[in-house]
């Protein structure tokens, strides 16, 4: 869904810097905007942030947990949840071979083939939908920052937000691209640089992906 009226707005009217982590992992990214690795916190608008960190990967909660405590008032934690463009419960497969890797396989389509063996795990998620989110949490004056890592979801959640009103929110997004043929609503890689233009149009910023170690 890119827009409903029933969604409800933000009463803050202080702007902010609003940090989303989508695949937050193991918080590395949190670690790195807190570090000024991305830019300045000090310079968001009043000197202020504000955190979201979604995971759909239930293994993660602990360390996420651990890494957000020190800036608790601060993050929004939304774990065992995944990041995509409607709100429902889904199938996701769990990669438990590749630990070292931290479960980098993980994902909501079962035949991405670094998925597969004996290392699959399934279990049932909620997922959160994108444009909601941006519409819920943030306003006109903040400063926004996406970071999307979410192993092929992203084929169905940026078209999806290309024709949202809530893609204008969105100041800077950072996008790790999979193979289209993990995505499950079968977009395409024109499709994927058709809603690219779109964002940009719209003045969204989306630089070469650069992700810290999750």
């Amino acid at each position: 869904m890119t827009d409903s009226k029933l969604w409800r707005r933000p009463i803050r009217t202080t702007p902010q810097c609003v940090f989303i982590d989508l695949g937050a992992g193991s918080g590395k990214n949190l670690e790195a905007w807190t570090s000024n690795k991305y830019g300045p916190v000090a310079n968001c608008p009043g000197g202020k942030w504000e955190a979201i960190l979604v995971e759909a990967n239930p293994l993660f909660e602990p360390v996420l947990k651990k890494v957000s405590e020190k800036w608790s008032s601060m993050v929004t934690l939304d774990v065992s949840t995944a990041a995509y463009m409607c709100e429902s419960k889904t199938a996701f497969y769990l990669d438990t071979k590749d630990v070292q890797k931290n479960v980098w396989g993980s994902g909501l389509n079962a035949q991405n083939q670094e998925m597969l063996g004996p290392g699959l795990n399934k279990v049932e998620v909620a997922t959160i939908n994108i444009n909601k989110l941006l519409t819920e949490n943030t306003i006109p004056g903040d400063w926004v920052m996406m970071n999307m890592d979410v192993e092929g979801a992203e084929f169905d959640i940026i078209p999806c937000m290309a024709q949202s009103p809530a893609a204008s929110l969105v100041d800077r997004l950072y996008m790790e691209q999979h193979d289209p043929s993990w995505g499950l609503e079968g977009a395409t890689p024109a499709t994927m640089q058709t809603a690219l233009a779109g964002l940009r149009i719209r003045g969204v910023d989306i630089p070469m992906y650069s992700p810290t170690a999750r």
